[in-house]
Order: structure tokens, then sequence, then C-alpha cells
């Protein structure tokens, strides 16, 4: 295998014979005489493992691991014992180093030791690389969303328009012509119409689905009674002086019949008496298509946020869950709207260097590893990511928060550093009986 790894003994007959032992297996090895000098090493080359004796002069490598972890939390580190140190290697331990092993070192345990930290750090790039892919699938899901409800919002959207081409027909002595340009962009019918309900101009997409119909009564284009002055939209608008919302069946050019939703609002001139009528329809059948994908995109989307294979959570900037996936619920609990370190810990106060808290600060994800409660009470092991949910403006309005459960993991690495320390003592135990011997 190509990795490399950095070997830090004070003894040079040590590191030369160890250095060909980790050569030989296929490591690029980089030696330093002691801690100090290891640390400007591993400042240069950032190797993914360090394999250090513990007893050395100065810097000893219970001060190296802690140094290492606190640049790089990610590096694994394997102690080198001797005699009468596994006290100091069950500290290592507790330093969260990877591994110890006693001397001499021999190749087969040698080969284990980093085969250990090797597998360690290649299940951290996956959960690593599974969490950037989730968190990019719901990016992607969440951009089709907006995009879908911003073209459902067509039609909501009259009311603000009308103002708009209000103040556009004023400021330009009725040049409508100029203010319905505006809509020549817009994926549905719009003209503007006179008191008398003629049309005085109409966008790009009605002249080409109903022809050259400026200066003709708007309300010929539809069926049955919306076909009448009476009774169309604008007629009804006219006699209300209210906006109107309605289905009607639209002429062709070629005389078949579609489906339309028609929305009216009335524009008034300086005199509060109504001058113009704006109408837009919308394809029905379009619309009905938009609403069906968006309701298929959201459950697509919920039920990819339901089944990932981790904890996930919507966070406010109160730590107050917002949303949270099956998963979750299953083990903690219907949380929605109740914080976060209350879920998970059970305490009043947000954990000690909280990843969300972090993610609202800088804006950028962040990752830990932390011990939580399961609502049995039971100890769960997780790594946790953040990543920052953005609103249009590009603040950040929540957290998503995913926690993957390495309980079985963090059991397996203990029980395989409980064996070691126990084979430790037996060969201590034997070499003993042997010197007696």
């Amino acid at each position: 295998m190509t990795m490399d790894v950095l070997l830090v003994d004070d003894e040079a007959g040590i590191r030369k014979v160890v250095g060909i032992t980790l050569t030989d297996m296929g490591y690029t090895v980089f030696e330093a005489a002691s801690g100090d000098e290891a640390l400007a090493v591993f400042e240069r080359v950032r190797p993914p493992v360090v394999l250090t004796d513990i007893r050395m002069p100065g810097m000893d490598g219970l001060e190296l691991l802690r140094q290492i972890k606190g640049i790089s939390p990610d590096t694994e580190v394997i102690l080198v014992t001797g005699h009468g140190d596994l006290d100091m290697a069950v500290a290592g331990l507790k330093l969260d180093a990877c591994d110890f092993i006693a001397k001499p070192v021999g190749p087969d345990v040698l080969e284990i030791a980093l085969r250990r930290a090797s597998d360690k750090i290649a299940l951290r790039m996956r959960l690593k690389s599974h969490t950037e892919n989730l968190e990019e699938m719901v990016r992607q899901q969440a951009d089709r969303l907006v995009d879908m409800e911003r073209e459902c919002a067509v039609k909501g959207a009259v009311e603000g328009l009308t103002q708009l081409i209000g103040g556009i027909s004023g400021d330009v002595g009725g040049d409508v012509e100029s203010g319905v340009g505006i809509f020549n962009g817009l994926p549905c019918l719009v003209s503007i119409q006179d008191r008398d309900q003629r049309i005085v101009s109409a966008n790009q997409l009605y002249r080409e689905r109903l022809g050259e119909h400026v200066g003709l009564p708007g309300y010929t284009v539809y069926a049955g009674a919306a076909g009448s002055a009476a009774g169309s939209p604008v007629g009804r608008t006219l006699a209300t002086g209210l906006g109107q919302k309605s289905r009607e069946a639209l002429f062709g050019p070629d005389e078949t019949l579609s489906a339309v939703m028609v929305h009216t609002a009335p524009i008034r001139g300086v005199d509060g008496k109504i001058d113009l009528v704006l109408e837009l329809a919308v394809d029905a059948g379009e619309v009905q298509r938009l609403q069906d994908e968006l309701r298929a995109s959201k459950q697509r989307y919920q039920q990819l946020f339901d089944e990932a294979p981790c904890f996930i959570t919507v966070q406010d900037r109160h730590l107050r869950i917002q949303a949270a996936n099956r998963r979750f619920r299953a083990e903690f609990g219907d949380r929605a709207g109740g914080l976060c370190y209350e879920a998970y810990c059970g305490t009043v106060r947000p954990c000690f260097g909280c990843p969300t808290l972090k993610t609202f600060e800088d804006g950028l994800p962040h990752q830990t590893e932390l011990v939580v409660r399961g609502k049995d009470g039971q100890p769960v092991n997780v790594v946790v990511w953040t990543a920052p949910i953005r609103n249009e403006a590009g603040e950040i309005e929540a957290v998503m928060e995913m926690a993957t459960d390495i309980t079985e993991l963090s059991r397996m690495q203990d029980h395989l550093a409980s064996l070691g320390m126990l084979i430790a003592s037996l060969s201590h135990g034997i070499k003993g009986l042997l010197t007696a011997l």
C-alpha cells in the first residue's frame, strides 16, 4: 500500500530497523529523532499515521500525541512501549491514540497495528464521502423545489405586478405597450384591456398562441359565459372593482379548446377609477403538471431525508429542532420544537464545542465526535457533521446536522484495546518467568 508514516524514536538503530520494515511493507517513511523534530516534520508532510516511542528525551511520546491531535485530530498515532510502560500506554489510549505495541517491535504486530490505523482512516473517509454526497443530493433537491415553487407562484403574483404596471402606465403617459413588455418572458398569456374590454396590448406568448387581437374585445377568445362582455373575467372585474380568479375554456387559432386559470386585477388611475385591467391566463394543464412534479419532488426529498442511514435534524440559531428524519425520531423520540442538546444529552446547555453553533458563526461545515443517549438511556457514539442552509440572500437561516452511529465501531476498538493490553500483560509475565528460569 502507499501511505506516509512518520517514525519517531531517539535511537537511530531502532529507526533504521523499523524504517526498513515499513519500507518493505510499502509505506513511505519519514523519520524524526525527537518530539520537536517530529512536530516540524509533521507540519511539513502531514502524514496520516505517526509511529512514536513513548519514552524520549525532552518531549515524550504522550506530549507529542497531544500536540499532533491538537493540530490534526484525524491523524492516527501508534505508541511504542517498553517494559513497564503499560500505564503510559493506557494514558495514551485515553488521549485518542490508535493503538500501542510493545518493544521489540515485530513485523507481524507492526503490520496489524498499521492495518488497524488504515481501516480507521478508510472508514472516516467513507463517512465523510457519504455525508458530502448526501449534502449535495439535498442541495439539488432543494434547488429543484425552489425552481418549481417559483414557476407555480406566477399565478399568485398578480397583485404585485398590478402596482408595477400601474406605475409604468402612469409614468409613460399611458404607453401600456412599454409596460407589458416586461411580461414577454413569462410562460403565460398576458393582456391589458381598457374599460370597453378591448385589448390594448398583449405579450408575445399571447400573440403566438391566439393571434393578433389588439383592438379587439378580449372576451372573444373564451367559450361559454366567459365569452360575453358581462360574463368575462375582465367584465366581472370592471363590475365589482375586484380582481377575479376563475377556470375558463380558451379558443385557440384552430378553434380547439384548452383549459386555463385566469387571473385579473384592476389598474386604477390617479382619480381612483379603473382605467385598465390586467388579465393573466395560465395553462391549467401546465399548472397541474408543475404541481404534480412539485409534489413528487417533495415526496422524493422527504423519502431521502427519512431513509438516510444517519440521524438528521434541521436546527435554528437557538438550536431548536425544526425537522428530524425518521431514524432520529426512532432513536431519540419526536423532538420537533425541542432543543437538540436536550434530545441528545438531556442537558440544560449546549454541548462543548457544538458544531452547529460553529457553523452559524463561520458558515462552514464542521465535524466532531460525541457520546449521546438514546431514548432508552443507552450511550450512542456518533460522528456529527453540519452544513449551513442559506436563504436567497445568502444568509444562514438554519443548519442541517447529520450524526452517524459508530457505537459498534467504538465498542470493537475498546475490545481490541483491552485485548492488546491483556496480551501485553501476558507477554511481560511470560518474559519475567523466562528471565527467572
